[in-house]
């Protein structure tokens, strides 16, 4: 059970631009987007739920939430939040309540704090990532034990903020994102390709959507040990780029996260 639902974190997390292997040399890296800030649509108090299913269980639930903005180290910064949970049917046989919380500079240029508290069953961590640019390293601490700093690339994000960066992107078909990503154990470039437009019914509402799907070469866990992993992701195709339906196959089954509500949601034209 417990890898069922590590493979539901995964796809709620989105590694929209997951942690492949190889790093970006400085000399190569990509030219990034000083006016990101300029397309960001997404604001304090968005709040999107999901409900997540291994093939037709529904195992738990998620929300995705953009939260005021805070301080971190005397500095503002933009705040995002993961939340996952099983339901009470799973419950009794495999708890999951995780949390997950980023942080980056308000231009949405790069990360600044990542923290993640998991309970999975018996197992619990309560990990910190600290990204100290001065010193241009990642220093990542699991329940106060630290681990030696990783370098980090310019522009590197965690991730979570990483979806966020996605989604003020320009996603035109047949673009690929790419952005180097850390998790406080390595720092390696995470790539995504947009590939079409589709028409897709989730919930019972119709949503104009652009589909993408992320490299996963050598993304670990239950994807490295399934050789014709696959995740995709559809995104609204309006400017705020709201996850609508992410979907997975690996070996132990298929994945699926569907949006059940938007807090912040208006009429507006990509419902059609």
């Amino acid at each position: 059970m417990g890898i069922l639902f590590r493979g539901a974190v995964v796809l709620v997390i989105l590694i929209v631009v997951p942690l492949t292997a190889g790093a970006m040399p400085p000399d190569t890296a990509v030219g990034y987007d000083s006016a990101i800030t300029e397309t960001i649509s997404f604001f304090p108090g968005e709040r999107l739920s999901y409900a997540l299913r291994w093939e037709f269980i529904l195992a738990g639930e998620a929300t995705l939430e953009v939260l005021p903005n805070d301080v971190v180290d005397d500095r503002p910064v933009r705040h995002f939040a993961l939340t996952v949970r099983s339901n009470a049917v799973l419950d009794k046989i495999y708890k999951v309540r995780d949390r997950i919380d980023a942080y980056t500079d308000l231009r949405l240029s790069r990360s600044v704090l990542y923290r993640k508290k998991q309970k999975e069953g018996r197992r619990e961590r309560d990990i910190v990532v600290r990204f100290d640019w001065e010193n241009q390293t990642a220093v990542y601490t699991n329940s106060g034990r630290s681990k030696a700093p990783v370098a980090l690339m310019p522009g590197t994000f965690d991730p979570l903020s990483a979806f966020y960066f996605v989604r003020a992107s320009d996603l035109s078909p047949g673009r690929i994102i790419e952005r180097p990503v850390s998790d406080g154990k390595k720092c390696v470039r995470g790539s995504a390709e947009v590939l079409e437009r589709e028409t897709i019914r989730v919930n019972g509402r119709t949503y104009e959507t652009l589909r993408l799907e992320p490299e996963l070469r050598h993304v670990g866990g239950v994807f490295e040990k399934s050789p014709d992993a696959k995740i995709e992701l559809w995104v609204s195709a309006d400017r705020r780029h709201i996850p609508v339906r992410i979907r997975s196959r690996v070996a132990v089954g298929r994945f699926v996260a569907e949006l059940m509500s938007d807090s912040t949601e208006t009429d507006s034209d990509w419902i059609q």
